[in-house]
């Protein structure tokens, strides 16, 4: 059998607010807030990409790292910067937060772990 054709149309976030979320990567990544409420929504870059954002009545804010028995994250963004000290300080400014513990031997001044409102983890790197 041939493989169908396929394309990535995600990634999906989940939370328990989608309007909050939306408003963070909205501003943080300048992109264009598109159609959705309070269950569902997505930004998109003027390039196509984009991150959903869906409604979970039963979502536990991930942490990390993750600890026994704690919610770990179930993936990561990659967010290329080409300052990372300056991405920090806007992050911060449009409401995330620099995880408090960073990966160990790597150049702070290059990569950076950062945390959106829900809790979900995301690097910025450059």
């Amino acid at each position: 059998m041939p493989r169908p054709q396929m394309r990535m149309s995600g990634p999906v976030l989940d939370t328990d607010d989608v309007p909050a979320l939306r408003r963070f990567y909205r501003e943080f990544l300048g992109w264009t807030d598109e159609e959705g409420g309070p269950f569902w929504g997505r930004v998109r870059s003027p390039e196509g990409e984009k991150i959903e954002i869906q409604h979970e009545a039963n979502f536990v804010r991930p942490v990390w790292p993750q600890g026994p028995g704690d919610q770990g994250m179930q993936l990561h963004l990659d967010i290329w910067v080409e300052d990372v000290a300056a991405g920090v300080a806007w992050c911060l400014e449009c409401g995330g937060e620099e995880a408090a513990t960073q990966p160990e031997g790597r150049d702070l001044d290059r990569l950076r772990v950062m945390l959106d409102p829900a809790g979900h983890p995301f690097c910025l790197w450059s």
